[in-house]
């Protein structure tokens, strides 16, 4: 399910341009499309995330399938602009419900490998969409493209509600399992008045968003959910139109934007299965920093236009930046326990919501504004800070 609805986030870079020629309107015009789509997807899996934990996820996916399947055979009819935003935005409520349902599954069922179970589901959401690039791009060669979002539309529809019927959490003993392999670990946690007590699942104390809020971890990771996301979503979504800009050859501009969801979704995978094994709070600081290095590299090498080292810092970049969803999930799960974990991780992927405002509408002003050396720079500096933050990060008392 997750490698169905990835489209809607890595497939954009590649439909932009035609819908603008389509439709006869400008790119300024459709800059917010993708904006609308992460708040959207972000701001939905509170509430989805909320039902998912006491109600199963069968409801809420067989919802989302409906959702994000309408979205893009509705975007194949469009005929004006509003209608865009409106395909889209309603593709994007399916996609934050099957995105919350994928990962937070993982979390309930693989509490002794959350980076790997994670990463797996969200190599999926970025790795899923490079099987729809040669199809999307030889559609609009072919002035198909249309008839091309409505197939995916139907397919995006069927494969989500036959996960629906699938999809089931763990048996009611899976707490107790839960805490025998987590014995090696911790028994006890300390209170903040420096007592201790015994949490409920071996070692973890579970904490009710309204608790995980008042730690000031949260409010850390939160930000650098948006810092390293601001990064991340400008590349996604403008690594097509920075390659032009920069007078780099058809075949670069192809590479680069194939190689996006290739590495994102590597990334997720290697660098989340690596955590459960390493100090996970300083694995995300390297990762984060290592993106923001390689963001700065893809403006060094679209100066010098070379075409094989921007799709490499591209890749650098996408793979380090896409990590944080697998890291992130994994650490709210140790942090705050996994029972409420589905409400809990969705107020820390709201800050891709804020990311997306800069990767999107932002980034399209700051180009005009600065020009897209600076702003790339700007993206840079972002994944630098959440990088230094990371060193910050322990367990909550």
């Amino acid at each position: 399910m997750m490698a169905l609805v990835s489209p809607y986030q890595y497939i954009w870079a590649s439909i932009e341009g035609p819908l603008a020629t389509d439709l006869n309107v400008s790119l300024s015009a459709l800059g917010f499309v993708f904006t609308v789509y992460v708040i959207i997807m972000a701001l939905v899996q509170f509430p989805a995330g909320w039902w998912r934990d006491r109600y199963g996820p069968r409801a809420v996916t067989l919802v989302a399938g409906i959702l994000a399947g309408s979205g893009y055979y509705a975007l194949a009819l469009s005929t004006s602009l509003w209608h865009v935003y409106l395909a889209y935005g309603l593709g994007s409520l399916g996609v934050g419900m099957v995105y919350t349902v994928a990962v937070n599954t993982a979390i309930k069922w693989f509490p002794d490998r959350r980076g790997l179970a994670t990463g797996i589901g969200t190599m999926a959401f970025a790795a899923g969409s490079a099987a729809f690039v040669p199809y999307v791009r030889w559609a609009v060669a072919e002035s198909t493209l249309a008839n091309a979002l409505s197939n995916m539309g139907i397919l995006i529809a069927i494969g989500i509600l036959v996960g629906a019927i699938i999809l089931k959490d763990p048996p009611d003993d899976w707490e107790r399992i839960e805490a025998s392999v987590r014995e090696h670990t911790s028994e006890e946690t300390e209170d903040d008045d420096g007592q201790t007590s015994t949490a409920p699942d071996g070692g973890i104390q579970t904490f009710r968003w309204r608790e995980m809020v008042r730690t000031w971890q949260f409010w850390v990771m939160y930000f650098m959910f948006f810092a390293v996301s601001a990064a991340g979503l400008m590349i996604t979504a403008r690594v097509v139109l920075y390659a032009e800009h920069a007078g780099l050859t058809v075949t670069a501009v192809t590479v680069a934007a194939m190689i996006l969801p290739l590495a994102s979704g590597a990334g997720r995978l290697i660098v989340g299965g690596i955590s459960d094994y390493f100090n996970r709070e300083r694995v995300t600081a390297l990762s984060f920093l290592t993106c923001g290095l390689a963001t700065l590299a893809i403006v060094l090498f679209a100066g010098l236009e070379s075409g094989i080292g921007y799709a490499v810092m591209v890749a650098i970049a996408v793979f380090f930046w896409s990590s944080q969803f697998s890291l992130f999930p994994s650490i709210v799960g140790d942090y705050y326990g996994a029972e409420y974990s589905s409400a809990n991780y969705s107020i820390v992927y709201s800050g891709k919501m804020w990311g997306g405002v800069f990767g999107g509408g932002v980034v399209g002003w700051l180009v005009g504004l600065i020009g897209w050396d600076l702003t790339f720079l700007l993206g840079g500096a972002l994944a630098l800070a959440a990088g230094l933050l990371g060193f910050l990060l322990r367990p909550p008392r």
